[in-house]
């Protein structure tokens, strides 16, 4: 099956794409997949409170849209050398190349390195488009994801130039 290429953009978040994102959050196989996801991502007080603070920092946040609807968000955060790129996309575009997409658009915008990412060790999607990009493996950790309610393995990546 072949599908029609998808224009990706990103922009600001806006107060209106939060309703989007906390649907996204809730979805169970992106959840499982993610992995390192909030404790209960039905919990709408929690989310908002984040989402508040997000907003408020210094951070580069943006929403994720592909052929003009939001899909998902993207993010760099941290302090200046431990800086991490994130990015939740709706499982209906995966595989689509809106991820790489994405994170190519997010590294032209943070020019600053070096930067880190995390994924799930199992998390294959994510893992390469993270190496399309740049990022090579540099360690591996293991820590509680309430995406899967277990410990799970993880593979943290860098990009230095």
């Amino acid at each position: 099956m072949t599908t029609a290429p998808v224009t990706v953009t990103l922009r600001p978040v806006l107060a209106s794409d939060l309703d989007r994102f906390f649907t996204l959050m809730r979805d169970p196989e992106a959840a499982r997949m993610a992995a390192f996801t909030p404790e209960d991502p039905a919990d709408r007080a929690r989310f908002d409170a984040h989402w508040s603070r997000v907003l408020a920092s210094d951070d580069v946040n943006r929403t994720v849209l592909a052929d003009g609807a939001v899909v998902g968000h993207a993010a760099v955060y941290g302090p200046p050398g431990e800086r991490e790129v994130t990015y939740w996309i709706d499982r209906a575009y995966w595989g689509r190349g809106v991820a790489t997409a994405v994170l190519r658009a997010l590294l032209d915008l943070v020019p600053e390195r070096p930067l880190h990412a995390r994924a799930a060790a199992d998390n294959a999607g994510s893992v390469r488009v993270l190496e399309k990009c740049g990022f090579t493996v540099t360690g591996h950790d293991r820590g509680w994801a309430h995406g899967r309610g277990a410990e799970t393995d993880e593979v943290l990546l860098t990009l230095r130039d």
